[in-house]
């Protein structure tokens, strides 16, 4: 029995080799869509393929306390976890559609005890009972069974490309996030120490009112100005704690207060950056090649539905044993081989329509891609416009806040003399506050910058 099913085995898997050999794939195969791609990127010389995002992030982000907030994410962000869950269910269908090329076998061991009683006066005992073992396999002639595979590992490909992009992306948001905290941290000191300025100013005032120098109505707007800077505190105190609730949620863990370093005076930027050739974002980008991969897949679809127009073959074979009398099994051989042929003949055009319906879906997946090409470029010019005017506004803005605390320190010794009234101090103080203000979100955004440069470029996945 073994030897004639091993024999009908090899004669199947001959079959299969030479079906696999000689048959035909169906169906148009992929090539990328050709696309007509600038010449630089954002103006940028781009001699050679260098680039930005060929830097390990751990250079990028050298704060330490930051490097250790990345590696939880990494690690412990739910979408991050998930999206390694998807890659390893698409990597376990890959392999169902992978086995579904080769010969299927099986086997039963079966006791079948029957009585039958036809007309109601014969009685008898019809048993059977038998070991069978089986091999199934159907025949790929036209390439169906290979499209699907071909599906399932651009699907497989895929979720790869979307982890991968998806680590790009938290490694971003985890940086950004962090420089705002520290930029909101800096804001909350400057906040606190214009409340003390303000303070010392209304002394000022209340002295010079009791001292009947001056009317109510300065006392009354110093005053208000202090209630003013006041109310700032609590509301950034809030934004703190978000920010920090969002930090926490982005690792992967419960809120709870983070720990950071101090905002820097300035953060240096080099002159220049390499951005690389504009074919290689292509390459760089993992939403890029996710967007690919899911063209590679709706092709695959389309050749699964071409190949639905043909007939299947499928191949049958049984051998083993079969007997009325258990003692008799192993005396009695049984052996099957058949071939089915599975073909429509009636179905109201619906696999012409299902046809249609997968190119029509790999026309839009085309647009998907060409899109995603599209806004790859789109965020590379953004992020490298946005690195070649940041350290002009930076700049502008430290000018600003150099003027405005010299004058603040001219008004405060001529409002001391009385040489000037209140307002004019209260507007050389405010202008101070607002200049502090924007020096501190200009080097807040500078960092940002970075950021936003090197994840457009395709840099933080690997």
């Amino acid at each position: 029995m073994m030897k004639m099913l091993r024999r009908t085995i090899y004669v199947m898997g001959v079959l299969a080799a030479t079906t696999l050999l000689a048959g035909c794939q169906l169906g148009k195969h992929y090539t990328r869509p050709e696309l007509v791609l600038p010449e630089t990127l954002g103006g940028q010389p781009a001699a050679d393929s260098t680039s930005l995002a060929d830097m390990a992030w751990e250079n990028l982000y050298t704060d330490t306390l930051l490097q250790e907030l990345i590696r939880k994410t990494l690690e412990y962000n739910k979408d991050m976890q998930m999206s390694a869950a998807r890659v390893k269910e698409l990597a376990a269908l890959k392999r169902i559609d992978v086995a579904n090329m080769f010969p299927q076998v099986g086997a039963k061991v079966y006791l079948e005890p029957e009585r039958e009683n036809y007309g109601g006066d014969n009685p008898k005992n019809s048993d059977e009972f038998g070991i069978k073992a089986s091999a199934t396999w159907e025949l790929d002639l036209w390439g169906n069974l290979r499209w699907a595979r071909d599906k399932s590992l651009a699907d497989f490909m895929g979720s790869i490309e979307n982890r991968r992009a998806l680590q790009m992306s938290l490694i971003a948001q985890v940086a950004q996030a962090y420089f705002e905290l520290v930029a909101l941290d800096n804001e909350l000191a400057i906040v606190r120490q214009t409340v003390e300025a303000r303070r010392e100013s209304l002394h000022l005032v209340r002295l010079r009112r009791e001292a009947g120098l001056i009317s109510e109505i300065p006392l009354r707007q110093a005053q208000v100005e202090l209630a003013k800077t006041v109310t700032l505190v609590p509301d950034l105190e809030r934004k703190i704690t978000l920010k920090e609730n969002e930090l926490a949620f982005l690792t992967g863990e419960y809120p709870h207060s983070i720990a950071r370093a101090s905002q820097a005076a300035d953060v240096q930027l080099p002159d220049a950056l390499p951005v690389g050739m504009p074919s290689t974002l292509l390459e760089r980008r993992p939403d890029v090649r996710q967007a690919e991969q899911e063209l590679i897949a709706a092709n695959a679809q389309v050749g699964m539905a071409f190949t639905a127009l043909f007939p299947r073959i499928a191949l049958t074979a049984t051998a083993g044993s079969e007997s009325g009398e258990l003692g008799d099994i192993l005396k009695s051989p049984y052996h099957l081989f058949s071939a089915t042929l599975l073909e429509p003949i009636f179905a109201m055009g619906k696999n012409r329509a299902r046809l249609k319906a997968q190119k029509a879906a790999f026309e839009r997946a085309t647009y998907a891609y060409e899109k995603a090409v599209l806004s790859a470029f789109k965020d590379a010019y953004n992020a490298i416009t946005e690195f070649n005017k940041i350290k002009d506004i930076y700049d502008t803005r430290l000018r600003l806040e150099q003027a405005a605390k010299t004058t603040l320190e001219l008004a405060q010794l001529q409002y001391v003399n009385g040489a000037i009234g209140y307002i004019d101090l209260l507007d050389a103080q405010r202008t101070y506050f607002d200049a502090q203000l924007s020096l501190s979100n200009a080097v807040r955004d500078k960092r940002i910058t970075m950021i936003n440069l090197y994840k457009a470029l395709g840099g933080g996945w690997e």
